[in-house]
């Protein structure tokens, strides 16, 4: 293979509980987003962007359907004979074989992938972040510190940063001290998960990690604080723009509703930074004669009768006359009858909700509807419930006791 300067490995197998009924059957990074794409889709579009043109997707958790819609990478232009997009699943050897048992394990276990490259710098991505970033940027203020690692950081509410590993720095943007979620923060100064490292070194403290029986095998608790110590040049780099960690079904929901802000939040529409994504064959959408549609992204292949208020409608979904969709994400080919009202909701794919049933409420948290459920007619779900086909039978045998 030719030598390459920088490749990316993407860290796409979190189980990403945190997402409850949406990632019961596929990854996080699978998970739909604004309308036309999936999660996975801005990291790789930043690559391609970035002109990053070799990325390996580390998958574990429920990888079929992210196989199927990474394929061979054709929708970014990472169909390459020399570089591309590689699924790089666990896999087993002559002498063993397990699960990737932390981020740094994950890259470790893909060393000879690497090696193919003989590159000078590799990028780790996580794969359930919305954001755009030239990664070229980065790389070069890595390049210009002479860095051995550099950690993209944002500021965040006080509030939140016990969530984060928070970066405490010099007045150099040297990293001092690294916190993985503290309970009392000294900074605000949070890791967006994105790292670049110079090769030779990181795969020196992989090796190391691995040979560690103590270690938890990951990038935050074990390589950078080992790095730190060993008195290593880690670098802060700044980012300030729009950036969402869509780990939790609350902020999946807010990350939508940001695009629908006037001027939005976060603009899918910027011909300097296309996000690019596997998109469906489907004709335009219909809007009917009894529609009201305000404010809202409506796929290819929609058809609305209904009333669709501040809300993303995915390819193929149908809203019938009389019902009622307010604040809410409806994912690709689900149908909303007649009299039905979706309020602060989020219909996975593949859903039909029936005549006259209640999805969410006006407030509260996000109501959830899982893959493939049919809610009964005049079915009910509340603020905070998560309901599927589970669910709604677990119901009814109650009901019949």
């Amino acid at each position: 293979m030719r030598k390459k300067k920088c490749i990316a490995m993407l860290l796409a197998g979190g189980q990403g509980s945190r997402l409850g009924l949406l990632t019961k059957v596929m990854a996080k990074p699978a998970v739909p987003f604004g309308g036309k794409y999936r999660i996975i889709d801005f990291p790789l579009s930043n690559c391609t962007n970035s002109q990053i043109d070799t990325v390996g997707v580390l998958t574990q958790y429920r990888p079929l359907e992210l196989n199927r819609y990474i394929g061979s990478g054709q929708p970014w232009d990472l169909d390459l004979n020399n570089g591309g997009v590689f699924v790089l699943p666990p896999y087993m050897t002559a002498k063993s074989g397990e699960w990737y048992r932390g981020t740094a394990n994950a890259i470790y276990q893909n060393i000879s992938f690497i090696e193919q490259y003989d590159p000078d710098y590799v990028l780790i991505l996580s794969g359930d972040h919305i954001y755009k970033m030239d990664y070229n940027k980065m790389l070069s203020a890595h390049i210009d510190a002479k860095a051995d690692c550099t950690i993209a950081v944002r500021p965040v509410p006080w509030e939140i940063a016990s969530s984060f590993g928070i970066m405490n720095v010099d007045a150099d943007n040297r990293i001092i001290e690294f916190e993985e979620k503290p309970k009392q923060p000294k900074s605000n100064l949070a890791s967006m998960g994105v790292y670049i490292f110079t090769w030779k070194v990181l795969r020196e403290y992989l090796i190391a990690d691995d040979k560690d029986p103590k270690s938890k095998n990951d990038f935050g608790k074990n390589i950078i604080p080992n790095m730190l110590g060993d008195k290593k040049v880690l670098l802060a780099y700044s980012f300030e723009s729009y950036w969402k960690d869509v780990g939790t079904i609350a902020s999946l929901w807010e990350a939508n509703m940001d695009l629908l802000k006037v001027p939005p939040e976060f603009d899918l529409n910027d011909p300097r930074w296309k996000i690019y994504a596997r998109s469906p064959i489907m004709p335009p959408h219909f809007i009917g004669g009894s529609a009201i549609v305000e404010q809202s992204l409506i796929a290819e292949g929609c058809e609305v009768h209904g009333t669709v208020r501040g809300s993303v409608l995915f390819a193929g979904v149908n809203i019938a006359s009389n019902a009622i969709i307010e604040d809410s994400v409806i994912m690709p080919n689900t149908r909303v009858e007649s009299g039905a009202i979706v309020r602060r909701a989020i219909v996975a794919e593949n859903c039909v909700v029936s005549s006259d049933c209640v999805v969410g409420e006006l407030e509260g948290d996000i109501a959830l509807v899982g893959q493939e459920t049919t809610l009964p007619e005049g079915f009910v779900v509340k603020a905070g419930e998560q309901v599927d086909t589970d669910e709604i039978a677990r119901r009814e045998a109650e009901t019949h006791e």
